[in-house]
C-alpha cells in the first residue's frame, strides 16, 4: 500500500508517493499561480495522484495556516492569495476518493522530523520553522498535540515585543513579524532605506555590515526569548530547527540556543539539533498523517 504527502505552499505545490518502508518512489511539483484559484492550481495534482498505478491507502497534506483542521478548511493564511476558506480536504476526497487529513505546515514538518528524522529517539519533540515565517509544532511520544482548536505548540503568533510590524493573520510584534523572513524584509527596508529579502540581509550579515549585525543580533535575542517561553510550558527534551533561515545560517541558529541559555530556567537541558529532511520534511509529515 502506498500513501501521499502533499506540501501546500505560496510559491510551489509539491507531492510525493511513499512505499511501505516510507521512501518516496515518485514526485510532482508546480507553481502555485496566483492567477488562479486554488482547485485550478490542484488540478494537475489530482491527475498526477489518479494516474498513480497503485493502490493509494491514504492522503496527508501540509498547509500554512491559520486552518481549521477538524473540518479540513485552509481559512485566510497570509502567504497563499485566492485560497481562504477553501476545504481542501473535502476536494480531495470528492476528487480522489481517498482518505485525507491535513494539517499546517510546520505541524507536518515537526511530524516527519520527530519519527523519522533528527527527533527519533526522542520522547518530546519541539520542532521549529526558521523560514518565510516563523513557527513550531509539539510532538509528543510521536503524536501531534493539537489542543482544541488546533493551534497548540503555534508559536507563529506569540507576542514577544511591543513592535508594530503586523500583517493578516499575526499579532503585532509576534515571532513571526519580528524573526520570520517577510517581518525581517519589512524591518531591513526600514533601516536600509529599501527593498531588501531576508536573504540579502544575511548576506550583509555575513559580510561584516554593522546594521545587518545590530539587526540580526537583536533578532537572536527575540527569538531565544521565544524559545524560553516554549521552555516555560512544554519543556521538551529537544528542539529541531528546520526552515530556509536555519537551513542556510547554521550560525544564527547556533546565536539564538546560545542567547537562549540566558532566558532558560535550567539551560543544561537546553539542547538542539538541525532538521534531517531539509525541503523533505513537510512531504514525509503529511503522508504519516
Amino acid at each position: 500500500m502506498y500513501r501521499v504527502g502533499i506540501d501546500i505552499g505560496g510559491t510551489n505545490l509539491r507531492c510525493a508517493i511513499f512505499d511501505n518502508d516510507m521512501q518516496i518512489i515518485k514526485r510532482y511539483k508546480t507553481p502555485n499561480d496566483k492567477n488562479k484559484n486554488a482547485e485550478e492550481n490542484l488540478k494537475p495534482m489530482i491527475e498526477f495522484i489518479k494516474n498513480f498505478e497503485h493502490e493509494i491507502m491514504s492522503i496527508g497534506i501540509g498547509c500554512p495556516g491559520p486552518l481549521d483542521a477538524h473540518k479540513g478548511i485552509i481559512l485566510n493564511p497570509p502567504n497563499l492569495q485566492g485560497w481562504d476558506n477553501f476545504n481542501i480536504v473535502e476536494y480531495f476526497i470528492k476528487e480522489t476518493n481517498i482518505p485525507t487529513k491535513m494539517s499546517n505546515d510546520a505541524n507536518v514538518a515537526g511530524l516527519g522530523e520527530a519519527i523519522l528524522g533528527a527527533g527519533k529517539g526522542y520522547e518530546s519533540v519541539y520542532y521549529i520553522t526558521m523560514s518565510t515565517g516563523f513557527g513550531g509544532a509539539y510532538v509528543f511520544r510521536n503524536e501531534l498535540i493539537n489542543g482544541i482548536s488546533t493551534c497548540a505548540g503555534e508559536i507563529y503568533n506569540m507576542i514577544v515585543n511591543e513592535d508594530k510590524h503586523q500583517h493578516k493573520g499575526t499579532n503585532a510584534g509576534s515571532l513571526n513579524e519580528q524573526c520570520g523572513g517577510y517581518g525581517l524584509s519589512i524591518i531591513a527596508k526600514e533601516i536600509f532605506k529599501k527593498e531588501m529579502t531576508a536573504e540579502e540581509l544575511f548576506r550583509l550579515y555575513h559580510n561584516g555590515d554593522k546594521k545587518a549585525i545590530e539587526l540580526i543580533e537583536h533578532t537572536a535575542d527575540i527569538a531565544a526569548k521565544g524559545i524560553a517561553n516554549i521552555g516555560c510550558v512544554i519543556d521538551p527534551e529537544i528542539y529541531i530547527v528546520g526552515g530556509s533561515i536555519a537551513n542556510y545560517n547554521h550560525d544564527f541558529v547556533e546565536m539564538v540556543f546560545e542567547k537562549a541559555k540566558k532566558y532558560y530556567i535550567k539551560p543544561e537541558y537546553l539542547q538542539y539539533k538541525l532538521a534531517k529532511f531539509s525541503d523533505d520534511a513537510g512531504l514525509i509529515g503529511a503522508a504519516l498523517l
